[in-house]
């Protein structure tokens, strides 16, 4: 249950103002239908993680528990100087032409490819054992957040205090590094 929660609190606050959530606003003003868009961003985030997941439990198994908590710590805390850089949106959304559902599949897919929210998915999956637990989490926490965002849409994105949220990530990000670093600290100087 551990690794579902943290994996969901994890990405649900990356994913705070991360180019992705910007595309959600962008696609719920272009299509204002959000049935099809949110069943796109479900399939595409599950894929997108689902892939990081396998990646990051195939580096984990090739270390240590320590390096690999050693590692997820540093990648946690690179995580958190990162969410402090605001993202921004490219001005182009793939498959313009297309339905809502393909437009936000493909569309979410390429964005999720090394965006924070799937480098976090990989490290989480590298440090803890319960790969689907892992993905699940990491897939909820973003569809919960880009929920209003697909259903209130451009309005609500002036409404919310951007830095703070990034400042908030960022804190997460270290705090759980932090943890993570220590977990590594413990398991080597308990180690002979």
């Amino acid at each position: 249950m551990e690794s579902f929660l943290v994996s969901f609190a994890t990405v649900a606050v990356a994913e705070l103002g991360d180019r992705t959530q910007l595309i959600a606003f962008m696609l719920a003003v272009r299509y204002r239908r959000p049935w099809p868009i949110l069943a796109g961003m479900l399939l595409a985030t599950l894929a997108a993680h689902a892939l990081a997941g396998i990646v990051g439990r195939s580096f984990g198994a090739l270390l240590t528990p320590g390096l690999v908590d050693g590692v997820v710590g540093l990648g946690l805390v690179a995580m958190g100087v990162w969410a402090l850089k605001a993202d921004t949106h490219d001005g182009a959304i793939a498959a313009k032409n297309r339905g809502a559902f393909i437009a936000t599949l493909v569309t979410f897919f390429v964005a999720e490819m090394g965006d924070k929210t799937q480098i976090a998915t990989a490290a989480l999956a590298a440090g803890y054992p319960n790969l689907f637990a892992v993905i699940g989490g990491s897939t909820a926490g973003l569809m919960l957040v880009n929920l209003p965002a697909v259903f209130i849409g451009k309005a609500f994105e002036k409404r919310l205090p951007m830095r703070a949220i990034h400042v908030g990530a960022a804190i997460l990000f270290g705090v759980l590094g932090v943890l993570f670093l220590a977990r590594s600290f413990a398991y080597f100087a308990g180690s002979p």
